[in-house]
């Protein structure tokens, strides 16, 4: 799965779709009586279908309802950190959202195909869409998960495992953060320059997801920073298409390596504006050639990868479908996606709880999505009006059977596919060869941007940071003093932390060395005779850095982004 192109997975999905629409249109295509959907009313699982992942998946979809067909192209989140027992706070909050109580009543009135962990923090540029949180600590996670699949069992699609998917991306946006392996930022990767580095960390983060419980990871981020985007910002590996791409096909391999489906995001590339889709519809201004040169070869190198999934983004891209969202286009996602870029797999959209997406009610929205060509409705803002809008619309003839047929057929096929390959121990989780991959790739991503090579402090430091980062500047001190540094909370030379969201009024003027944790631009302001980038406050980031700081390293990182007046690095290479 990890490192074999997936032209041919391509094809056989291809096969199992059209076997499966030509066994639909044989039944005449008539809606099916059934009753009302409730968690009484869904089937008993039928026996697992025999053979590959897409003849299973084909042999499957023949014979779920029209209620099967519409849940398992429904992928939500839910309130609540355990499966079957939430608070009254959830409880309230699911019955907005689903008219139920729990995440496992969720599943079981709307036969869902999948469910989305949620979560934010401060530095996190996705909260906006992040209603609650159900993530806390990996055993937590894991009982979640084994909660949700219990629940899943019980559908007529019960023999595919649910999809329990999140947003892993490391950096900024990371759900999973206690107990855990975490990787630097997407563009600490870029700025270490080696995809087998890439791919070695995230198939050891993509081990420990397995092994909670997660299947499919919302990452990685293909989009190129073509812009000063600050909601994609360190989340992309960088300017370069060519550069970025190799690192998008790494991560992909690891991930799915172990068993989680990578998705690529977001198509046809966030960062080419330098909007945010969280408040707004970001307009791609590029041509449809600067769009296919500049922005698309991650999309490809990811889909040549093996990359599972690709994720439709908000996004106005003028030159192809103006004045259309990405995400309900049926130029992009089926004429360009589909048809000029041969991609086969599951295509999900961005949270359909974002303003773009919200321009219409949750039933249309969610038609307009399927009919465009997503095969996952992620993240709709109510449930139950997407399903009921969903099953008129397929009862109705806006949605035409085949083209739910077809979605359910890949999403069904990626299922078979991951549940190929066993889930690690929770044993594995943050162990030290973890550890090591994602200390590796940190460690060759620190940058010197002004400055020596050689050993980046003299003397006694003293560690500063801008507000709100008293756990980073601990990590730091840590791991200085564990490289033999000594660390003094004044009078020592001032090493100061900058990261997401800091600008010039944050750095301080007479720091020796200013560290930018995220994007590296606000060095350009930075007066310190010494500048460096890790891009990440991760403890592999913070390790890393201390190794440079304490003359143990010698940095090899070179800056992915541009920053004005800067080189990309003062160290040769």
């Amino acid at each position: 799965m990890g490192g074999v192109s997936n032209r041919p997975w391509r094809a056989r999905v291809a096969v199992a779709a059209l076997t499966a629409l030509l066994v639909s249109g044989c039944s005449g295509g008539s809606p099916r009586p059934a009753p009302t959907p409730s968690p009484a009313a869904s089937s008993v699982p039928a026996a697992p279908p025999a053979g590959d992942p897409a003849s299973r998946a084909a042999a499957l979809v023949t014979t779920l309802s029209d209620e099967d067909l519409v849940g398992q192209v429904l992928m939500p989140y839910a309130y609540g950190d355990s499966a079957t027992k939430v608070s009254a706070g959830s409880a309230a909050g699911n019955q907005a959202l689903a008219g139920v109580d729990t995440p496992a009543d969720m599943i079981a009135k709307y036969r869902l195909g999948g469910l989305i962990l949620v979560g934010f923090s401060a530095d996190d540029p996705t909260k906006g869409n992040q209603e609650t949180t159900n993530v806390d600590n990996p055993k937590q996670v894991h009982e979640l998960t084994t909660g949700l699949r219990t629940a899943a069992g019980r559908l007529a699609a019960g023999s595919a495992p649910l999809l329990i998917g999140t947003d892993q991306e490391y950096g900024v946006v990371t759900r999973v953060t206690d107990g855990v392996t975490v990787l630097p930022s997407a563009l600490a990767a870029g700025a270490a320059g080696d995809p087998k580095l890439t791919e070695a960390a995230w198939r050891a983060a993509g081990t420990e997801l397995a092994a909670m419980g997660i299947n499919i990871d919302f990452a990685p981020v293909a989009d190129v920073l073509a812009t000063r985007s600050t909601v994609i910002g360190s989340r992309s590996y960088g300017t370069d298409p060519k550069q970025a791409a190799a690192q998008v096909g790494g991560a992909v391999r690891g991930l799915q390596a172990v068993g989680v489906a990578a998705t690529l995001k977001h198509f046809p590339g966030h960062g080419h504006s330098a909007d945010d889709s969280h408040q707004d519809l970001p307009v791609l201004t590029q041509s449809a050639a600067a769009l296919q040169s500049g922005a698309w070869p991650p999309f490809t190198a990811g889909m040549d990868a093996g990359a599972m999934a690709v994720m439709s983004g908000h996004l106005d891209a003028r030159a192809i479908d103006p004045g259309t969202p990405a995400t309900f286009s049926h130029k992009l996602l089926t004429d360009v996606l589909r048809g000029q870029l041969g991609f086969k797999g599951v295509v999900v959209t961005d949270g359909m709880n974002m303003p773009p997406a919200k321009r219409w009610a949750p039933g249309e929205a969610a038609v307009r999505a399927l009919n465009a060509g997503n095969d996952l409705i992620l993240m709709t803002p109510n449930v139950g009006q997407a399903y009921d809008g969903l099953l008129a619309a397929l009862r109705g003839g806006s949605l035409p059977r085949t083209r739910l047929v077809e979605a359910v057929t890949r999403v069904l096929t990626m299922k078979f596919q991951l549940a190929e390959l066993p889930a690690a121990q929770m044993s594995t989780l943050n162990t030290p060869a973890h550890r090591a991959a994602a200390d590796a790739l940190a460690a060759a991503a620190v940058t010197v941007l002004r400055g020596a090579c050689e050993k980046a402090a003299r003397g006694p430091i003293t560690v500063t940071s801008s507000g709100g980062r008293d756990g980073t500047r601990a990590t730091l001190t840590a791991a200085l003093t564990a490289a033999g540094v000594q660390v003094k909370p004044s009078g020592g030379t001032i090493v100061h932390l900058v990261g997401y969201g800091d600008g010039a009024s944050d750095l301080r003027p007479d720091a020796a060395v200013t560290v930018a944790m995220d994007t590296p631009y606000v060095l350009a302001d930075a007066k310190s005779p010494t500048l460096l980038a890790t891009y990440s406050s991760s403890r592999a980031s913070m390790t890393g850095l201390a190794a440079v700081l304490a003359g143990k390293a010698r940095p090899g990182g070179r800056s992915p982004v541009t920053v004005p007046g800067l080189p990309a690095t003062t160290c040769r290479t």
